[in-house]
């Protein structure tokens, strides 16, 4: 079949790009203890390097790997779990997979389609995470603490009016919140039944989370002396943590990134907001702080 110089240049960058992924999906099938894990990346390894050779065919030329594509997965893979670094690279791939779609009349084309769009929708979503079964803790712990916290330094920077004496106040009452939701966490697990999840595992993973949020949102006052600036960073701390493990969970659980963002920032500021008032009209009342 002739090629014009066009398709050819796509044709080579889809090499690229599908003997990176095989060499990914066989690094990272090497080093699951998981069998089932094992299986599912051998399988999609093997479809990629299937894919790399169909394209071949058609350019006739040998295309090298992106060797810091290979080293960034793998280290992606140790910071933030199999499942998300996974579906990330699916979703950096769907542009290949939309492309291959526009050429129903070649034959290779079309399969390495349909091949793509299974991966997405059947064979990740059959990966095993410990993490992923306990996101529900992680997401519990997160989102008292983003609600709960940034509400109550908002509340003490208005009541207190001291940097130092708001960091003392926040961590203690941080630390107690952090205790008190592990402590409700494994208990709820416990009564649950699952044989899925372990209740000490369950309220480690809430009690961190917690923790955490705590000492990131903390930090702007303990280092600020201007409890308004701390203020303001902090909230943007709390907008920075909400983006980030919104963005996370969509794209490990595959859900709408956008919503979930919109509902958690807008909830969190919204008490903070409140608090901060509270703390306004409580002060005035009192007259202490003053």
């Amino acid at each position: 079949m002739e090629l014009s110089n066009e398709l050819l240049k796509k044709i080579l960058v889809f090499q690229k790009d599908e003997i990176t992924s095989h060499i990914i999906y066989r690094k990272l099938a090497n080093v699951q203890k998981d069998p089932e894990n094992r299986d599912i990346l051998l399988r999609i390894s093997d479809d990629e390097k299937r894919h790399y050779m169909s394209l071949r065919n058609y350019s006739k030329q040998d295309v090298a790997p992106n060797h810091l594509k290979i080293f960034f997965y793998i280290w992606l893979v140790r910071l933030l779990g199999i499942t998300f670094a996974v579906r990330q690279m699916e979703l950096g791939e769907k542009d290949a997979t939309d492309e291959y779609s526009k050429y129903p009349d070649m034959e290779h084309m079309a399969e390495m389609s349909k091949d793509e769009e299974l991966h997405e929708q059947k064979l990740i979503g059959l990966i095993n995470e410990e993490r992923l079964e306990y996101m529900g803790s992680v997401v519990l712990g997160l989102n008292d603490a983003l609600v709960e916290f940034t509400g109550a330094l908002a509340g003490f920077t208005l009541a207190l009016n001291d940097s130092k004496l708001i960091a003392l106040t926040g961590s203690i009452t941080g630390i107690a919140a952090a205790l008190s939701m592990a402590s409700s966490e494994y208990l709820s697990t416990k009564s649950d039944k699952d044989p899925g999840k372990h209740p000490v595992k369950a309220a480690v993973y809430t009690g961190i989370a917690y923790i955490i949020t705590v000492v990131a949102l903390v930090l702007p006052f303990v280092l600020l002396s201007n409890t308004i600036m701390a203020l303001c960073i902090m909230l943007l701390i709390a907008l920075l943590i909400i983006a980030f493990f919104n963005y996370y969970y969509s794209v490990a659980r595959n859900e709408n990134f956008k919503r979930r963002f919109t509902e958690m920032a807008v909830l969190s500021f919204s008490v903070a907001a409140l608090s901060f008032l509270i703390g306004y009209l409580l002060k005035a009342v009192t007259g202490i702080g003053d």
